[in-house]
């Protein structure tokens, strides 16, 4: 097992990684401060790990709530319908909400916690590798609307992260892979000896080999967590952790969440940052060639549909959270390890990467 921690100013907490840990209650359970606990989850995951779960929280008072699997689910209705569960149930101020799910879940059921009297305990036990590696580290909570991805939400630092590997055995395959277009994303955007690890044991990590997967997990999560310690709202250097985002919320927003999932929005979106990166001379082509071979070679996407106009696309970017002033504000990259932010990008650089 590995232990990642997230040191902030006053604040900290573990992230664990390794196999049989919902299991290992002995652990978590100490992260649960008062007796009552709201278990939020999907339909897709409680059926396999609920149960499991609920062996560890052997007398405390507890409830769970379901929600409905995939990103057209994360939205202001639900997160008011978590809200009138913890009502429902009686919930303090010493109330935990547990996250068990993907990023969608951690999402929802973390804002949910932000805003239930101001904020309570909630522990995200993430059940995607996307999740393990990004979404669960960080205390990013928020919803969904119609015109943007996670517009609304709240920082919110979980108590613990209980990242159990065993819970990737039922993990689609193409739910796995978007995973590691996270992990990518770190090496991408920091740490080209990672990068190079990764295309060194790119074939092991594809077939879910448990050391290195763990490693590449706690690589991943160590580098997040010294981003968030010394920027934890995102004035600056966290922004770099969305190398990809906008041109992959963009996607993700014109395919009304349903047609990619978002690590393959962020595989997407790197490769159109780095071509845009190499366009405005920032980068060398070669670099994009290795970022291309190496997410291919994990099995994913690397261009985007053409079903989408390239000014629909750059519309929907002009609504992303880094934008100031009426400019475009993007995450590019001088090559690998190297990420940038980058602001007044003229946008028929941009309509030109998308077209």
């Amino acid at each position: 097992m590995e232990t990642v921690d997230v040191d902030l100013a006053g604040r900290s907490y573990p992230v664990w990684i390794g196999p049989g840990l919902i299991a290992d209650s002995a652990r978590w359970r100490a992260a649960i401060r008062g007796r009552h606990v709201l278990v939020v989850s999907n339909t897709t995951v409680a059926p396999l790990y609920l149960d499991a779960l609920a062996k560890g929280l052997d007398g405390l008072h507890w409830s769970s709530y379901l929600i409905g699997d995939g990103e057209i689910h994360k939205t202001f209705a639900n997160v008011e319908r978590v809200l009138e569960a913890l009502g429902e149930f009686g919930a303090t101020r010493d109330a935990c909400v547990i996250a068990l799910g993907g990023g969608v879940v951690g999402d929802l059921a973390g804002f949910a916690a932000a805003c239930w009297m101001r904020g309570i305990d909630f522990i995200q036990v993430p059940t995607t590798l996307l999740a393990m590696v990004d979404s669960s580290v960080g205390g990013k909570t928020g919803v969904n609307l119609p015109v943007g991805k996670n517009l609304a939400g709240a920082f919110h630092q979980p108590r613990a992260v209980v990242a159990d590997i065993d819970v990737l055995t039922t993990l689609p395959q193409r739910e796995y892979r978007a995973g590691l277009a996270e992990v990518v994303k770190g090496a991408a955007i920091g740490d080209p000896d990672f990068f190079a690890w990764l295309e060194a044991h790119a074939d092991e990590l594809a077939a879910r080999e448990a050391a290195p997967l763990i490693e590449a997990i706690a690589r991943k999560c160590r580098y997040k967590a010294g981003v968030v310690a010394r920027d934890e709202t995102e004035q600056g250097e966290r922004a770099l952790l969305n190398l990809g985002h906008t041109f992959g919320h963009a996607l993700e927003t014109a395919g009304n969440y349903s047609e990619i999932l978002h690590g393959e929005g962020v595989a997407i979106g790197m490769v159109l940052a780095a071509h845009l990166s190499e366009r405005l001379g920032m980068s060398p082509g070669g670099d994009t060639a290795r970022l291309v071979a190496l997410l291919q070679r994990l099995g994913l996407p690397t261009e985007p549909s053409k079903a989408h106009a390239a000014s629909r696309l750059l519309e929907l970017m002009r609504l992303d959270k880094k934008n100031t002033a009426g400019t475009l504000r993007l995450i590019l990259w001088r090559g690998i390890g190297k990420a940038q932010i980058v602001s007044g990008v003229a946008e028929a650089d941009v309509l030109a990467v998308l077209a």
